[in-house]
């Protein structure tokens, strides 16, 4: 890097010219979709996330900017064709933009159809404009409410004023934003539809998750989880709900809701798993491989990254790993032990 600007190697100099082969896992899945963390640093601590004295990793552990860009380009040359960077807050991570600026040329190929990224909001305003003059059309900002004390106990460290000028700044600069919202039994069950209704109100699609059991936090899951089944039931009696075959490369089952004229994804790995049509894997900060968000086996991709100039000893190593991609996941929520189907944070593995 050169004051903070990605120095893109010749394809040659790399061995990253294009394969031919697309990456299918072993249940004939094509893997298309990738979501790198650049950073599980983050200015929140939301509740379902993160402890609140979180220990991060050492940044000599983390993949230089330079070998992120390298190891997308990489995939992208292996088939993949959406891109979403995560965190942590990846807008945190310092000189970001270069990355994302860098990257914003496989736009302009053609060889990537879209890069997005995941985002709690607090840095959009400073870097709106900027996503959208790299290429980025669409971003995901996560909101699970829009009381702005419950927003901070939530959060711990978040301003939901902060938040809400970034998504303001991120539509003027023409970029589309989703809402995401991790619906918690007892803390914002009861403002789902006011947020629904705020969303389509303000052009934005919602989407709904369910809590996911991902690391160990002060709270107890089992009191957080709210299945979706029950949400998507009240909100039924408030709204019609049509099914539609809408899709943005993820797992959301979205659906029409006739009187806001908007739509409602729901994302429900805990009732009614997605896992017979993945289509994604996952990187993090420090390059490991995650063949599925809910289970612990993993590819070390930093090694091999290291070991070479060219991508021949990389390549190989991403072959064998899409090669044990399970079937699904197993995630569960335990109310015996209530200790988490996987270990590490969502803040590790990304968003």
């Amino acid at each position: 890097m050169t004051d903070g600007k990605i120095v893109v190697p010749n394809s040659t100099d790399t061995g990253s010219a294009p394969s031919t082969a697309s990456m299918i896992d072993p249940y004939g899945r094509m893997v298309s979709y990738l979501r790198v963390s650049v950073t599980d640093r983050c200015d929140f601590r939301c509740v379902y996330c993160m402890a609140e004295d979180m220990t991060f990793l050492p940044k000599r552990e983390l993949l230089t900017l330079e070998e992120l860009d390298r190891l997308c380009t990489a995939f992208i040359d292996k088939g993949v064709r959406k891109l979403r960077l995560t965190g942590g807050e990846p807008l945190v991570r310092k000189n970001i933009m270069s990355l994302i600026r860098s990257l914003g040329r496989h736009l302009e190929t053609g060889a990537l159809e879209e890069l997005t990224i995941t985002t709690n909001g607090s840095q959009l305003s400073r870097f709106a404009n900027e996503l959208y003059e790299c290429g980025v059309r669409r971003i995901n900002v996560s909101i699970d409410t829009l009381d702005a004390e419950k927003f901070k106990t939530v959060t711990r460290w978040g301003d939901l004023g902060k938040v809400m000028d970034g998504i303001r700044a991120a539509k003027e600069a023409g970029l589309q934003v989703k809402i995401n919202m991790v619906a918690l039994k007892d803390v914002n069950e009861h403002e789902i539809s006011t947020m629904l209704e705020w969303c389509h109100q303000h052009g934005h699609d919602l989407t709904l998750i369910e809590t996911m059991p991902l690391g160990e936090i002060e709270g107890d899951r089992t009191d957080q989880y709210l299945p979706l089944s029950t949400v998507r039931t009240r909100l039924s009696e408030q709204f019609t709900l049509t099914n539609i075959p809408y899709k943005t490369g993820g797992p959301a089952r979205y659906y029409a809701v006739e009187e806001t004229g908007g739509r409602l994804g729901f994302i429900t790995p805990m009732t009614h798993n997605f896992c017979e049509t993945c289509n994604r894997v996952r990187v993090t900060c420090t390059g490991q491989l995650y063949m599925c968000l809910g289970q612990d086996d993993m590819a070390d991709l930093r090694a091999p990254l290291r070991a070479s100039e060219g991508n021949e000893i990389l390549n190989k190593a991403i072959d064998e790993a899409i090669g044990r991609k399970p079937k699904g996941h197993d995630f569960i929520i335990d109310r015996n032990s209530k200790q988490p189907a996987v270990s590490r944070h969502m803040s590790v593995t990304g968003g």
